[in-house]
């Protein structure tokens, strides 16, 4: 009885455990059929780290040994002043043959230029410069296989007052690992790591999965109106929306920091108009100046209060409406000035459109115009606006494993005040990433880029072309 008592308990128990594991069985069954997709691709993802492995640490090693390379290429751009017509320089054209001579001398020979009428600009030309290294992905057989674009700009800014220079800003001064002169940081920095990263391939004699892009564009420092937006208006054929592109021209000291949206731009000249008179006596002429600096003010305080919400992506969070440049009016004391010309530069979060905020000046406009009996003209300098790039967009997400990969740091997705190559490709609906490591000393006296710095950041892209 005993013996039978037990293998009914046993029986019971058996069939418990075969209940169990049926259950146990089907979970499985059901969480291999839902993460089946992630576990392949990261199967896949092993297996293409595997077969990029060591073409990678070719690349790196190369990039590596380019430092020499770098300190040649900084000193060579940093010769030639390249600074736009509106800022009273002759424009680009001898910056960009020297760099497409020493592009076909080390190799790089696919190079197209796109050049547009200036006449003020020596050669009455603002030219752009395309070479292309050709991937093994992009053929005929795989025609819309994403290219990587890596932008940078030719045009540098004045050098200012060269007296706060300790060197010539002209000419390129080592340091240690850092070069100093104008432009090294804004935009050679980021064109000599486009470069460098490149020529790994090019003097390897390996090729890219991805075809490699590199644009030297004019008049990024002006408006870009001789450069990105004249070659995505003019020959929009040269972009595909599935695009991967990058813009070297912006970013942080630790290399962390992805530029995913800008704020809208307008750059705006106000021209006050009086009457002028004896300095003696005021009421017989109308102070352009005094109107002009009520409009000054009230614009600043008015506009700001107005648009003012905060978006946590970009530093400042706020919408900025700032005075700028002046021009002189009168050379004498003792006159009341019939005109006055003054500038704003104001960067608008996106959620506020330019055309609003334009409906806010006309307002303010007519209002001191009436106030003062001047007559008040202004005119748009600059008028930018630009969508945002999509945070998992894949320009993004291979960008983040790569800083990760060469920088070992998490990256953070920001918002920047706006200007860069990337708004009107964003507005094409093509995602842009803005990214350099940077120290920070663009458009200031004694710039300097750090070489360490732009062999790292040539790896970055190195390794996005893979």
């Amino acid at each position: 009885m005993f013996f039978l008592s037990l293998s009914a308990d046993f029986q019971s128990c058996l069939s418990i455990g075969s209940l169990m594991l049926s259950l146990v069985f089907a979970m499985i069954d059901i969480i291999s059929q839902k993460h089946i997709n992630a576990y392949i691709s990261t199967l896949v993802l092993t297996a293409y780290s595997i077969y990029t492995y060591p073409m990678k640490q070719k690349l790196f090693s190369w990039i590596d040994s380019a430092a020499f390379t770098v300190v040649e290429l900084q000193s060579g751009l940093t010769k030639h002043p390249a600074i736009a017509t509106d800022s009273g320089g002759e424009g680009e054209l001898d910056k960009c043959n020297f760099l497409q001579d020493w592009l076909e001398k080390n190799g790089i020979t696919k190079i197209d230029r796109y050049d547009f009428a200036d006449e003020k600009a020596k050669g009455g030309i603002r030219p752009n410069l395309i070479a292309t290294i050709q991937g093994s992905d992009d053929n005929k057989e795989n025609s819309d296989a994403p290219r990587l674009w890596i932008m940078g700009h030719l045009d540098v800014v004045p050098a200012g007052d060269e007296q706060l220079w300790e060197t010539n800003p002209w000419a390129v001064t080592q340091k240690g690992d850092l070069l100093y002169g104008r432009g090294t940081e804004d935009n050679q920095q980021g064109i000599v790591s486009a470069i460098i990263a490149a020529l790994s391939f090019v003097k390897q004699g390996l090729k890219p999965n991805r075809t490699i892009k590199l644009l030297f564009a004019a008049d990024e420092e002006v408006g870009s109106a001789y450069g990105i937006i004249s070659l995505v208006k003019n020959y929009s054929d040269l972009f595909k929306k599935n695009d991967m592109v990058l813009v070297p021209d912006g970013g942080d000291r630790e290399g962390s920091s992805i530029q995913i949206a800008e704020k809208n731009i307008l750059w705006v000249q106000f021209v006050t108009k009086g009457k002028q008179a004896h300095g003696s006596k005021p009421d017989d002429g109308i102070n352009a100046n005094l109107a002009a600096a009520d409009l000054t003010i009230r614009l600043n305080k008015e506009l700001t209060a107005k648009f003012n919400a905060r978006d946590k992506l970009f530093e400042p969070d706020y919408s900025t409406f700032v005075p700028t440049k002046r021009e002189a009016n009168i050379p004498n004391v003792n006159t009341v000035p019939d005109k006055d010309v003054l500038c704003f530069d104001m960067r608008i979060l996106p959620c506020y459109s330019a055309d609003l905020v334009l409906a806010e000046i006309n307002r303010i406009t007519k209002e001191i115009e009436k106030e003062y009996g001047v007559k008040i003209e202004y005119s748009l300098l600059q008028k930018s606006e630009s969508k945002a790039t999509k945070e998992d967009s894949f320009i993004v997400t291979e960008l983040i494993k790569a800083i990760k990969e060469i920088y070992s740091k998490e990256s953070k997705l920001i918002g920047i005040g706006g200007g860069t190559m990337a708004a009107p490709l964003r507005n094409l609906g093509i995602d842009c990433a803005v990214w350099t490591k940077t120290l920070g000393t663009l458009h200031s006296p004694n710039e300097c880029s750090s070489i360490s710095d732009t062999l790292s950041d040539a790896k970055v892209m190195a390794a996005l072309a893979l």
